[in-house]
């Protein structure tokens, strides 16, 4: 990700104390995610793996937004969203790849329109502008978003 001073982006609102789940397993990237997020006031849970993300999902959620890479051992960001849209979740996600697949695209296009696909390297701004998007999507009344 590259960075960008985020005195040039206006603060999104959005992202105040939106509750974020990021997983990545590449451990320069993940915590570079999560403290780009934090800046602006999310609340990050952090995963390495896929089964992480189920596992954070199923033990910490709900969440408000998951930014997952697509390509992970095991099992990918896609294949765990798409388990998690099995079981009935509708979270939002932004999905983050350096892989010129021509699949991926219409991939994450099936799993909604509370999806997105974010091309790696990104900026901060666009990374932000991808949340906020998704999290102003969000329903207000959504009786599973409800905090412990």
């Amino acid at each position: 990700m590259r960075r960008r001073r985020h005195g040039s982006c206006s603060i999104p609102h959005m992202l105040e104390s939106a509750r974020v789940l990021v997983a990545d397993d590449d451990p320069l990237l993940l915590p570079t995610v999560a403290e780009a997020l934090e800046q602006f006031g999310a609340q990050v849970t952090c995963a390495a793996s896929g089964d992480e993300l189920i596992e954070q999902l199923a033990n910490e959620g709900p969440f408000d937004l998951v930014v997952t890479d697509v390509s992970m051992p095991w099992m990918s960001g896609l294949q765990a969203m798409h388990a998690v849209r099995t079981a009935g979740l509708g979270t939002s996600v932004i999905f983050m790849t350096a892989l010129a697949d021509e699949r991926i695209p219409s991939q994450v296009r099936a799993l909604g329109e509370n999806a997105l696909l974010l091309r790696k390297p990104f900026d901060l701004s666009q990374l932000v502008a991808a949340a906020s998007t998704l999290l102003a999507r969000r329903p207000t009344t959504d009786p599973s978003r409800t905090r412990p």
